[in-house]
């Protein structure tokens, strides 16, 4: 039966797949019209020192480049997605590269690696939200008493008996309320927030998508990349794009690995001293530790100023622990995880966190470091090469 179930239907044709040509084995001593082309042979390359020529190519460069600029100005979110998508399809391609070497398919350790993936998102937004709703139940359950309070304090009773602040607010909502311009901006504001959501979460499924694509179609996209190059330069070109490809893979993975060690251990001390909202602050720390250099010192900074709720000496505690925590990580942790991805001077990655930070916003600082390397492994490797054959 199952031998059966394999056997395609009768009549049925093998659905058309666009590939490349078969990449045609010359030597010296066979001339070039001896080669079987389908479609005939080439004729012979117009000269590039023809006036025709150099008139058309130039126009046509230019019109590309204008059409480029066209297209990128107004696929910008499209670009983004793409680009986040092929990040995580990088990164995710060492785990499914692994589970190839225990002999498990390719489908199956894609399968196994983006579902892992979006189970940790989902786990990540299922514990997000309700503590979030609970917080912003408290803070609107209690938000009356702390109203109450003030108005009744000695310092409000003051205030309003010099500057009549309690007969100016009234008279600022009667004014709002009956602006209808003010109604309606309200109303636009929660439009645009929905359709802010609406467009993240469509975003979101573009963007896993893709990933699947890229993850399931990366040797073929190398292969047909590998094609496009001089078959004298193809070695090269594949050597340098695996090494690429390779340290983007493996700083993703350690800076994952490295995220989730330091959320785990700014949660043991939150809980462990005091501080509110712990598991709410573990995942702002979890996300903020993926920005490379300052993410974990902006994390430190956030919770410190949350925990002075806590008392000030909650807030010294956790930042003595932490701060140490990152030294540790920085001299200890950090080089054994990333050991196997990129090296780049702290100067060089500071300035490149900066740009893509400011160029792309969160995406752009997560991906500056790998291209950075890739930036500097391409200098050393091809143009101080070639300039120290002069």
């Amino acid at each position: 039966m199952a031998h059966r179930l394999r056997q395609p239907l009768p009549g049925a044709q093998p659905r058309l797949r666009f590939e490349m040509p078969p990449e045609q084995e010359l030597d010296e001593t066979t001339p070039e019209s001896e080669t079987s082309a389908r479609f005939g042979h080439p004729g012979p390359r117009m000269s590039s020192q023809h006036p025709l020529y150099v008139g058309f190519m130039g126009t046509v460069g230019v019109g590309v480049a204008l059409l480029v600029y066209w297209i990128g100005s107004n696929t910008t979110q499209l670009l983004l997605w793409i680009v986040a998508a092929l990040f995580i399809a990088l990164g995710l391609d060492p785990v499914v590269r692994w589970l190839e070497g225990k002999r498990l398919p390719r489908a199956a350790g894609i399968v196994a690696a983006v579902s892992t993936l979006a189970l940790a998102i989902a786990g990540f937004f299922a514990t997000l939200i309700p503590t979030i709703v609970q917080q912003v139940t408290q803070i609107v359950e209690e938000a009356p008493r702390w109203v109450t309070d003030f108005i009744n304090s000695d310092f409000f009773r003051s205030i309003d008996n010099q500057y009549g602040v309690r007969e100016r607010i009234t008279q600022e909502l009667e004014k709002f309320v009956n602006n209808p311009e003010a109604m309606g901006g309200i109303f636009g504001g929660v439009v645009g927030f929905g359709t802010t959501l609406a467009n993240g979460l469509f975003g979101a499924l573009i963007v896993l998508v893709l990933s699947l694509y890229f993850l399931a179609a990366l040797p073929a996209m190398k292969k047909w990349g590998y094609r496009l190059a001089p078959r004298s330069r193809r070695a090269r070109v594949a050597a340098l794009s695996e090494e690429i490809t390779g340290s983007v893979g493996n700083y993703v993975i350690g800076q994952a690995v490295v995220a989730l060690l330091n959320a785990t251990f700014a949660f043991i001390v939150m809980s462990i001293v005091g501080v509110p909202f712990a598991v709410l602050l573990a995942f702002v720390v979890a996300l903020l530790a993926f920005i490379p250099l300052v993410g974990g010192l902006i994390a430190g900074v956030i919770v410190t100023v949350i925990a002075l709720t806590a008392g000030w000496q909650t807030a010294v505690v956790f930042a003595i622990c932490y701060f140490a925590y990152l030294q540790f990580e920085a001299y200890f942790i950090s080089p054994r995880i990333m050991q196997k991805a990129v090296a780049v001077p702290g100067a060089v990655a500071v300035i490149s966190v900066i740009a893509g930070g400011s160029l792309l916003g969160v995406l752009g600082a997560l991906i500056a470091i790998p291209t950075a390397a890739a930036i500097l492994l391409l200098v050393k490797e091809i143009f101080i090469v070639r300039q120290d054959k002069h």
